[in-house]
């Protein structure tokens, strides 16, 4: 057989239209940060391409026990499941409030405008709050954000000395830094300078970990502070395969088992994002001029690998509202182009753009316009290739990036001697010079709420995984654990025994509590089949519904099983279906997935986060 059976301080109303066009000091900073900042010296100049690493002979037949998983006519073959499983009758998604998630880390900046609201107009005698002693004055600021210290500083000269202290702008640039103690500002004169530097882009190291939907495959990103140069960069996260053994399984000499020691890493001979202190300080007039927004606005990038005629403009965004996120979850794949997708719980969602279909300008509505509508929770990166002196063949300008995009691209230079006027044709850059964007494309980034990847004593599978997935190489997966209703031991059938000591007793009331509830993982970066933001297999429940037994056999020895939906689909996420799996829980840090059908058995192991947001 398979197996053996905070309080925050008041200040001034915000009026609800007020452009974020306003320096966040409000008052001119007393010193400025230095004009540059030491270069970081690249990790490799051999190449600006992520490695290509060869899938050995994964791509052979005698890979799978049973079915050749790859070969495209093949996975409608192992029989599927009823149609309740079927794509889109989202799984649990009924059961689960829409966008709402309990923690901490909500934003916070938005209660405390909302707060202000409530305030009434300013008194004319003189505040009280002067007259405190000092070490209660800045207790009292400890507690304000950095937004409301800019606005108590404008207010008078006591408060502005005390708004301005360092003691309170490092405090706000390290809520900003997670997993490391900043200890200067770098190439800046004072904190106050450096949090102005980059100011709204603090929320992007803060939350670290960010995810695209670019093609179908997306992007996992690491964005991090580097503090000896005062910088915000992001990378783009990999994995490799160390080893790419495959062997028998002793108990089914049917089924494949293939090896995997992942090796994770940052590709850091290419950022994603970067900005540097300079770059914030430089405005150049641009901020100045007539309709200028500085949240509307895009913020270009100069990237240090760049290559020329590449280019790459930062945007922030604007949540929608909640009744057009539920219209659009409502819908099937892509499921109204919104992102995170409705697989991935989210306090709020973003209009995205489709693979393959160019956003050169999003809606005013979809562009924030104060500060009170900024997301905290995701933005976007419109990057293009940039010709002069070279005629536009109608029909190129904002085409769409990326495999897609390319293959437009291509289209449109074959058939350029054939297509008559066209949106480049009233502007053609090789007769007046003017640039012609090719492979412009707009692509969406989303983080995670940390309660969904941090593991608790009863979620313990809860993180970001990478897991094998044969000749597609690695993917990155959320493992989402959803809480469950509290139960007493009567409800869990637990009744201590006689002679069970109180080590033995506590152990298996955890253990009753671990093993229950729903688990899913998500793909974070998916493959040509199964993209980015689906479910790529589902537990329904990892307690006695769904127990199958404890693994006897190598290399599974002493592994919970449960009954699993595997999801498959032909290239292009076509014929989608869930089909028979099983999931091995050999540690809180590694699984095996057993895809019934397909004869094979794939493993998956936890990506340590925090190894990668320190420089």
């Amino acid at each position: 057989m398979a197996f053996a059976a905070a309080t925050t301080g008041k200040r001034p109303v915000e009026p609800a239209a007020e452009p974020c066009c306003s320096d966040p000091s409000r008052a001119s900073c007393s010193s400025r940060c230095a004009a540059s900042s030491p270069k970081r010296q690249a990790a490799s100049s051999s190449s600006t391409l992520p490695p290509q690493v060869p899938t050995l002979a994964t791509t052979s037949s005698t890979n799978y026990g049973r079915v050749d998983a790859e070969d495209e006519t093949n996975p409608s073959l192992p029989e599927g499941l009823p149609d309740h499983w079927a794509r889109h009758r989202l799984v649990g998604a009924s059961n689960r409030p829409l966008d709402t998630i309990q923690g901490n880390s909500a934003s916070q900046q938005q209660q405390q405008q909302h707060g202000a609201s409530r305030m009434g107009p300013p008194s004319q005698s003189v505040s009280p709050l002067v007259a405190l002693p000092s070490e209660l004055v800045d207790g009292i600021l400890s507690h304000l954000s950095a937004y409301d210290l800019a606005t108590v500083s404008a207010t008078c000269r006591a408060l502005h000395k005390h708004a301005a202290s360092d003691f309170h702008w490092h405090r706000c640039v390290q809520q900003n830094v997670p997993g490391q103690a900043v200890a200067g500002p770098g190439p800046c004169a004072s904190y106050r300078d450096l949090y102005a530097a980059h100011d709204r882009l603090w929320f992007l190291p803060k939350h670290k970990i960010w995810f695209c939907d670019q093609d179908l495959t997306g992007k996992l990103v690491v964005v991090r502070y580097d503090q000896r140069r005062g910088c915000i960069e992001g990378y783009q996260l990999l994995a490799v395969s160390n080893r790419t053994t495959l062997e028998h399984w002793p108990a089914d000499h049917q089924v494949i088992i293939h090896g995997f020691e992942p090796r994770v890493r940052l590709h850091l001979d290419k950022p994603v994002l970067q900005f540097r202190v300079q770059d914030g300080l430089e405005d150049r007039g641009f901020g100045s001029r007539p309709g200028a927004n500085r949240c509307a606005d895009e913020i270009p990038m100069v990237l240090e690998d760049r290559m020329g005629g590449m280019f790459s403009n930062f945007l922030l965004t604007r949540p929608l509202a909640a009744e057009a996120a539920e219209a659009s979850l409502a819908t099937s794949y892509p499921y109204g182009n919104i992102w995170p997708p409705p697989t991935i719980p989210a306090r709020h969602r973003v209009s995205g753009s489709r693979s393959g279909h160019g956003v050169v300008d999003p809606s005013p509505g979809d562009r924030p316009r104060s500060r009170r509508e900024v997301s905290d929770q995701a933005f976007r990166i419109r990057q293009w290739m940039e010709m002069v002196g070279t005629p536009a063949p109608p029909g190129l300008m904002g085409q769409a990036g990326g495999f897609a995009g390319m293959v437009q691209v291509l289209t449109g230079l074959g058939s350029t001697a054939g297509l008559g006027a066209g949106p480049a044709a009233a502007h053609p850059g090789g007769a007046t010079g003017i640039p012609v964007h090719i492979g412009e494309e707009a692509i969406t980034y989303s983080t995670l709420d940390p309660v969904l990847y941090t593991p608790t004593p009863t979620k313990p599978w809860r993180g970001i995984w990478v897991g094998d997935y044969s000749g597609h190489g690695c993917e990155f997966l959320l493992i989402n654990q959803p809480d469950d209703a509290p139960v007493t031991d009567v409800e869990l059938g637990l009744v201590r025994r006689g002679r069970e000591t109180d080590g033995e007793w506590e152990q298996r009331r955890l253990d009753g509590r671990v093993y229950r509830g729903r688990l899913e993982a998500i793909k974070l970066t998916g493959d040509p089949n199964v993209p980015r933001g689906e479910y790529t297999f589902v537990a329904e429940d990892l307690g006695p519904a769904g127990y199958v037994g404890v693994a006897t056999d190598a290399p599974f020895v002493g592994a919970r099983v449960v009954q699993s939906k595997g999801h498959v689909a032909a290239t292009g996420f076509v014929s989608d279906k869930y089909i028979e799996s099983q999931l091995l829980l050999i540690s809180p840090n590694r699984l095996a997935q057993y895809w019934v059908g397909f004869g094979h058995i794939s493993f998956f192991e936890r990506v340590r986060l925090d190894d990668f947001i320190v420089p």
